[in-house]
């Protein structure tokens, strides 16, 4: 009777552990083959920069490679469908952004991004600036506040589409200083040409594609949009030391279609967080004026979700509304 017991006992103990088989398999296993990595803005876009350098670093991490894949337009909305509609077995993963928190209200979408793409890592955060023409005589965000107050909409904003991240952050300063300014929204490249000649006023800018013309003395920093100073322009304040709680921000991460193995996402997220906390890696992000992200892919999810909620609540504010 003992014998049978203990081989009874060990049935028990093998069929317990079944149902975490298939997991564990998929973590030790991942992966087998090449993984696509999808991006919505197109070669040389700050995402598609973010996502090659986390691709080299997991391609070199895992032994295959991770395909960047460039599927731009539609604000990001084209690449995120591509991964919802794709099989969630870890080889089509998604370079979120932003914009993917702000087009959760600004469209009218096939797809959910809380409900239908599972966070995996999040990988970093860059500032905008709030930059404005040297004839703009504004030195600080409060003497520029009182600048727009006496000359409500005369000022030009520039932004580079409607509904884009530099829109919606000039939206949300607008809301909370109480200031009138006339938008204009540009595509892309037209931004700065536009910016330099005087013909706008005042952008909420990438700083990656701000700085330079900061550090010549062309456009003028008045500050940056993070909850923090960023390192690459210390001497420059943030908008929330004047307007306390603003914060607007480019953050990066990875997603995943929904029901993608729980251990393959914990797999990834280890390797990201090991990516982003190594010296050289965390070093470019550096220099793309970013600082790096660390969590879990819970963290990440509060992150999309507080972004959508707090974007939502501009957006249907200003009333935005895309053409």
């Amino acid at each position: 009777m003992k014998l049978v017991r203990r081989r009874f006992l060990h049935v028990v103990a093998a069929t317990a552990a079944l149902p975490a088989a298939p997991y564990l398999a998929s973590a030790q296993t991942y992966p087998t083959r090449p993984v696509h990595l999808i991006e919505g803005f197109g070669p040389s876009s700050a995402p598609d920069v973010v996502a090659r350098l986390i691709s080299q670093w997991l391609s070199e991490r895992l032994g295959y490679s991770f395909v960047v894949e460039n599927r731009s337009g539609a604000s990001g909305n084209i690449a995120t469908d591509a991964v919802v509609r794709a099989s969630p077995d870890g080889y089509t993963l998604i370079l979120l952004t932003a914009a993917n928190a702000i087009n959760a209200t600004m469209f009218k979408l096939s797809f959910d991004l809380i409900r239908d793409i599972a966070p995996v890592a999040s990988i970093v955060r860059v500032p905008l600036v709030m930059e404005v023409h040297p004839s703009v005589p504004a030195e600080t965000v409060p003497e520029f506040i009182a600048y727009a107050k006496a000359n409500p909409g005369r000022i030009n904003l520039a932004s580079a589409g409607i509904g884009t991240t530099t829109h919606v952050a000039a939206e949300m300063f607008k809301q909370m200083a109480g200031v009138d300014l006339f938008h204009v929204p540009y595509r892309g490249a037209q931004v700065f040409p536009a910016m330099l000649s005087g013909e706008a006023q005042v952008y909420f800018g990438p700083l990656l594609s701000s700085i330079e013309f900061v550090r010549a003395g062309k456009l003028r920093a008045l500050a940056v949009t993070t909850s923090a100073r960023s390192h690459a322009l210390p001497d420059v304040p943030t908008v929330a030391e004047t307007l306390p709680g603003y914060e607007a921000s480019a953050w990066f991460g990875i997603g995943a279609p929904m029901k993608t193995p729980a251990a393959i996402v914990e797999s990834l997220n280890k390797e990201v967080n090991a990516g982003i906390a190594d010296s050289k890696l965390n070093a470019r992000f550096a220099n793309l004026g970013g600082a790096v992200l660390p969590g879990s892919p819970a963290d990440f999810g509060k992150l999309i979700s507080d972004e959508v909620r707090k974007w939502g609540k501009v957006i249907l504010a200003a009333n935005l509304k895309q053409g």
